[in-house]
């Protein structure tokens, strides 16, 4: 075996660019022998550079493009993170077995700039090869490679090499009288150079002892073009002198190669090569004798169905060989450019054809294998824009391309901004690209929220129109060449409010107001754990039209659930109520409703009776009140049911216990179930116990008397001081449904954005009592006495004197609004401070001074405001906080204004 070691350190590396190397998948390694040549795949290069090397006697030997096409590889590379290498058998460093087996050893050295240390993997592989052909020839882009069958082994051996020389290591002589000394070149005219020199223009040649390799690069100064049939074909010639004492023997290798698109014509949609059936310069006018035709593509050899499948056709004729395949065929690739802004694309795909021919005259066959990638003319292909939007998922969603993989997005553009992919992910957009189904091409999804910003909206008849106009930025990888795509996307959407429920309480019930949405009455609702059927809401006092219904559902109702007993005279009652769609039994809205009730757990009589009422808990559901007793197992409740048990006893008996106290007694039980114990034991709920006290007075007397008489007028509240319960809190939106917990002091809010205030008369169940807002500031110290200061309502009326004035807004019975008289809501759209620059990024506290009022009898002041023309009242008032100790103050704070 002849071969080379030691050529220096050459590097060929390998880009693989267009993917993330942080999300880069691990490698994958997959070698297969294909004939007299050897394929490896890598995939899943990620962003790493691939470094190639051939190891003989441990030592690697990196690839460079001038040693490999000396020695027999081709190394290709896509934008997908993907590599082929393919070897000849017969390669440079091959070890070769009696020209039957040949192992091949490479390195490849992954290199990431991420990576502290490079990864490295070692491929081996063993081709064997048998019976020869007594020619065989392989072209490849960037060689051509003959191996010829010698008369007889053990014949000849490569020319002996100084120490000096790094080939020496991979020589092996065979009998130093036998030498390759002469190499001549017929271009056509003859051209002699000595083997050493033949090395050192690129030219690789080695015996074995049965076969003479002879290897060009492609292109090289020793080759000629020909035209053959109308295809012009690169022509390799060679005799090899091989001289022993004064003796020398010619033995001739020739080779001839289809140049790069030779024989190639396109149609729009189709791709032709044909192949000179007779190879002039490899045979003779007569004799020739066809025995075999393949064809590949990308190397490898499809079946009869997938050709089918595929369309691929091979047919021969007197002259040619003809392959014909579609134009977007599995296996190719697309080539990406840029003209003018506007995107081409060029397929490429890399076609093989193999034949066997014989000639009778010499009893000699060739296996002929070309390698021919072929690329289309350049076509205009703009990306096309596919609306794939489904309006109910409220997403836009667009389908662009297909483009090469050689293409990235780089930004998104709007009319109004311009987006990197970073700023998109961060809206909430999606971005991502998927392979087409041939392999060969991709296209990009982007979805953008319908509400998004760069989203229009308009609202007609019912139905909201959605519009997005976006221009996609591309670049051309790796010159960075940009073209653009656009898309105008539409959709229409019916307004659809789903039911929803609210609710409120007063000392006694819950108050439920379920309102229908736009669909109407197409739900079910469910009251704790029963389906509101139309007796149950009768008894819930049901009230309804086309638009809501309500319900006034008692705290000791069945469908409400107790948690907590607070105090003997209080506790802690839920009522769940759902909304679910009745084909799909999904639930709509999930609603709970928790509220303290007066309850008297416990009473106790003057005359010594004592009652006690036990209550079913959520903590302890399995509870039976009806096995509830007193500490004298024969005392059970009253009455009783599966939700209470009701007990009524005297102070001394059922084992009531008495302990006498400083000028009072009291009188002790307790309730529970007797085997409290066992079931403990079988149940990990907690144990039920109510204790049970009451308290008498020693020697303590007391009378009450009193008569009644008719009220001779309606009551009214006369104008007075005294406490007032008035709380303050900021909603998030301008329903006034949901408010800023207190737990999530600061506030924070841009200046652009609005303020919704809410003013509460707390306690207040008096429809004829008003709530009147007289003084509204903002100052930025939590002293509402401290400076400076931003006046929003003045006299009950807004400061006309403030750029952005306040906007009283309307308060209706709903909900948790029972008495609108009690409440007072206003916006602050924008603090009077917003366009100075030195109070940007401060906080702020909202001051109210307010006065409650008699709706029928208003004859302060502050309780008969009008401001139709507030520009005149305004004129020569002090703005100045009321001393008035009339007026009741309440702050909100700190409310932290940013600049955007």
């Amino acid at each position: 075996m002849g071969c080379l070691a030691g050529l220096g350190w050459f590097i060929l590396l390998i880009a693989v660019v267009n993917i993330e190397a942080q999300n880069k998948p691990p490698i994958k390694i997959n070698s297969k022998c294909l004939g007299n040549l050897l394929r490896v795949d890598v995939s899943g290069l990620g962003g790493s550079f691939l470094e190639v090397s051939a190891v003989i006697n441990n030592s690697p030997n990196i690839l460079t493009p001038s040693l490999s096409s000396q020695c027999g590889f081709t190394i290709k590379k896509d934008h997908r993170g993907n590599a082929v290498i393919y070897a000849s058998i017969q390669n440079c460093f091959a070890q070769n077995v009696d020209d039957k087996a040949f192992i091949t050893k490479l390195g490849l050295r992954l290199q990431s700039g991420n990576v502290v240390e490079d990864e490295f993997h070692l491929v081996e592989e063993t081709c064997y090869y048998s019976p020869w052909a007594s020619r065989e020839i392989i072209c490849k882009p960037n060689y051509m490679e003959v191996s010829v069958k010698k008369a007889a082994p053990n014949e000849y051996s490569l020319p002996a090499y100084p120490d000096s020389d790094p080939r020496k290591a991979a020589e092996q002589p065979m009998d130093a009288s036998f030498r390759i000394n002469t190499v001549v070149f017929f271009t056509p005219e003859e051209r002699v150079m000595q083997v050493d020199e033949a090395w050192r223009n690129g030219y690789g040649i080695s015996s074995t002892p049965t076969r003479l390799l002879v290897r060009s690069p492609n292109p090289s100064r020793e080759t000629y073009t020909k035209d053959v049939a109308g295809v012009p074909m690169t022509v390799l010639s060679t005799s090899i002198i091989f001289e022993k004492t004064k003796l020398t023997t010619p033995l001739y290798a020739r080779a001839a190669c289809p140049q790069a698109q030779g024989g190639v014509s396109f149609t729009e949609t189709s791709i032709r090569w044909l192949l000179p059936r007779r190879i002039n310069p490899l045979t003779c006018p007569n004799h020739f004798r066809l025995l075999e035709v393949n064809m590949g593509v990308d190397g490898r050899k499809p079946e009869a169905t997938e050709m089918s499948a595929r369309n691929y056709s091979l047919t021969l004729d007197d002259l040619y060989v003809i392959v014909e395949i579609p134009i977007g065929a599995a296996g190719c690739q697309i080539k990406s450019h840029v003209q003018d802004g506007q995107y081409f694309t060029s397929y490429m795909i890399e076609l093989m054809l193999e034949l066997l021919w014989t000639e009778d005259d010499t009893n000699e066959d060739t296996r002929y294998k070309v390698f021919l990638p072929v690329e289309t003319p350049l076509q205009l292909q703009p990306p096309q824009v596919i609306d794939a939007t489904v309006p109910k998922e409220m997403m836009f969603k667009a389908l662009i391309g297909p483009v090469g993989f050689d293409v990235t997005l780089k930004n998104i553009i709007s009319p109004s901004e311009v987006l990197s992919l970073a700023d998109c992910i961060a809206r909430g957009f999606k971005v991502f690209d998927q392979m087409s189904p041939n392999g060969c091409s991709k296209v990009y999804t982007v979805e953008v929220p319908f509400t998004d910003r760069v989203v229009g909206q308009r609202k007609e008849m019912g139905v909201t129109m959605y519009t997005l106009h976006l221009t996609f930025g591309f670049l051309v990888l790796p010159k960075y060449a940009p073209f653009t795509a656009t898309a105008y996307l539409g959709a229409k959407l019916e307004d659809i409010a789903l039911p929803s429920v609210s609710g409120s309480c007063d000392d006694k019930n819950f108050h439920v107001l379920v309102e229908y949405g736009t669909k109407g009455l197409n739900f079910e609702t469910i009251m704790g754990k029963r389906m509101l059927t139309a007796c149950l809401a009768k008894q819930y006092g049901f009230m309804g039209n086309d638009k809501h219904f309500s319900l006034i559902v008692p705290s000791s109702a069945a469908d409400a659930t107790v948690e907590a007993v607070l105090s003997s005279s209080s506790i802690k009652s839920r009522l769940d109520v759902t909304l679910r769609h009745p084909k799909t039994n999904k639930n709509i809205q999930d609603f709970s409703l928790a509220c303290n009730f007066v309850t008297k757990m416990i009473e106790c009589f003057p005359n010594g009776t004592i009652t006690a009422l036990a209550i079913t808990m959520e903590s302890v559901p399995s509870l039976n009140p009806r096995r509830l007793t007193l500490n004298n197992p024969a005392c059970g409740p009253t009455y009783s049911n599966d939700k209470y048990a009701y007990f009524v006893f005297t102070a001394n008996s059922c084992g009531t216990t008495r302990k006498f106290l400083p000028n009072m007694m009291l009188y002790e039980n307790e309730i529970s179930i007797t085997d409290e114990l066992e079931l403990r034991k079988l149940s990990k709920e907690p144990e039920f116990e109510l204790k049970v006290f009451c308290y008498y007075d020693i020697n303590t007397n007391q009378a009450m008397g009193f008569n009644t008489r008719h009220r001779r007028s309606e009551p009214y509240a006369d104008d007075a001081r005294g406490e007032m319960q008035v709380e303050m809190r900021v909603a998030l939106d301008d329903s006034y449904s949901v408010f800023q917990r207190v737990e999530d002091d600061p506030i924070t809010k841009y200046q652009q954005q609005p303020l919704y205030f809410e003013v509460e008369l707390m306690g207040s169940y008096n429809p004829k009592v008003s709530l009147e807002l007289a003084y509204c500031w903002a100052t930025p110290e939590e002293d509402k006495m401290s400076l400076p200061r931003w006046d929003l309502i003045v006299n009950g009326c807004a400061n006309s004197r403030d750029p952005h004035p306040v906007i009283f807004r309307s308060v209706l019975p709903k909900g948790r609004v029972h008495y609108p008289s009690n409440f007072k809501r206003f916006e602050v759209p924008m603090f009077a401070f917003a366009g100075d620059k030195d109070n940007l990024n401060r906080q702020v506290f909202v001051h109210c001074e307010v006065v409650i009022c008699d709706v029928r009898n208003p004859v302060d002041a502050a309780c008969n405001v009008q401001c139709s023309d507030q520009d005149n009242m305004m004129k020569g008032q002090k703005l100045a906080i009321s001393d008035d100790p009339g007026f009741k103050s309440v702050t909100s704070g700190p409310i932290i204004i940013m600049s955007p």
